[in-house]
């Protein structure tokens, strides 16, 4: 930024100009999300006082951002921060930045806990996240029940586990649990290698990419997430075969093992459940119209 230039609309002006020249694809929002991160100041205010200065240190903080923008690090990691279910999740690079479509996962799990649709023992419904990675999907489950007494129609408390092989992981999970204020257990280990009991409900965001589509994804996604939190081995499958496999022996009776998939795995999934003993699978679609959840209920 050039000397001189100070004001907010000179700021957000070069911002802009920086990114749309480097081709991120959100130049605008990003330019504006990494002004008010550094200012404070909301866009009602922007618009009111345009010319407001900004402090010599803004303005060195803005662009060293927009520049580290410009080089593909993803807004998230600058910030530390992504929002999901209405709620604010720490970020970094230890853990898969949650995205929008996840959001249809903790719908639907919500939906099934609300609709009586959970089995529990006696006193409550235990919930099983796997590799939950920032705890996003378990933490948004247990917070919105939460706010609905955290008791489903029939008086059952809701208790939650989320288990990752990442340590690093799990202690930004453990960070937002304690900064949401919300009671989870977190255990590192291999899929349900320390897992002990039955839940009403397993969930999973498993890595599902194929390994050789990964070169093609963003500079921000490949080179940023966890690769570990990529990769679903050859096929894609690889993680939803084991814990389909596996899991019958960690659900109650009549327990639902719901997944959220990549765009073009609904109907192998599908299948998948249906051959290892699971009713009424379910395909359900995201705000696009592409499969993003599968779910089905455990009867053997």
């Amino acid at each position: 930024m050039k000397s001189g230039e100070e004001s907010l609309q000179d700021a957000y002006s070069w911002g802009r100009g920086e990114l749309e020249s480097a081709k991120i694809q959100e130049y605008e929002l990003d330019a504006w999300y990494l002004l008010e991160y550094v200012t404070g100041i909301d866009k009602a205010r922007y618009y009111v006082e345009p010319a407001q200065k900004i402090s010599e240190e803004q303005k060195q903080t803005y662009c060293s951002l927009i520049n580290r923008r410009k080089k593909r690090v993803p807004l998230q990691h600058l910030t530390g921060e992504q929002a999901f279910m209405g709620l604010k999740f720490k970020v970094n690079e230890q853990v898969l930045i949650p995205r929008q479509d996840t959001e249809i996962a903790v719908e639907t799990a919500l939906e099934l806990l609300k609709n009586g649709k959970v089995p529990s023992d006696e006193e409550e419904i235990k919930i099983l996240d796997m590799c939950t990675g920032s705890g996003c999907i378990l933490l948004s489950v247990l917070y919105w029940a939460k706010e609905h007494a955290r008791k489903d129609k029939k008086g059952r408390k809701i208790a939650g586990i989320g288990a990752d092989i990442s340590e690093r992981a799990l202690e930004v999970a453990r960070e937002n649990a304690e900064n949401l204020n919300i009671l989870a257990e977190f255990i590192s280990g291999d899929l349900f290698e320390n897992i002990k009991g039955k839940f009403g409900m397993i969930i999973s965001n498993p890595p599902y990419i194929r390994t050789s589509e990964i070169e093609k994804l963003e500079p921000e996604v490949k080179e940023h997430d966890p690769i570990e939190a990529l990769d679903g081995k050859t096929d894609g499958l690889y993680f939803y075969r084991e814990i389909v496999r596996i899991s019958g022996d960690f659900l109650e009776k009549k327990g639902v093992l719901l997944f959220e998939i990549g765009c073009d795995q609904g109907k192998e999934v599908a299948m998948l459940l249906q051959e290892n003993g699971f009713l009424d699978v379910t395909v359900k679609k995201d705000l696009a119209g592409l499969d993003r959840v599968v779910y089905g209920v455990y009867d053997r």
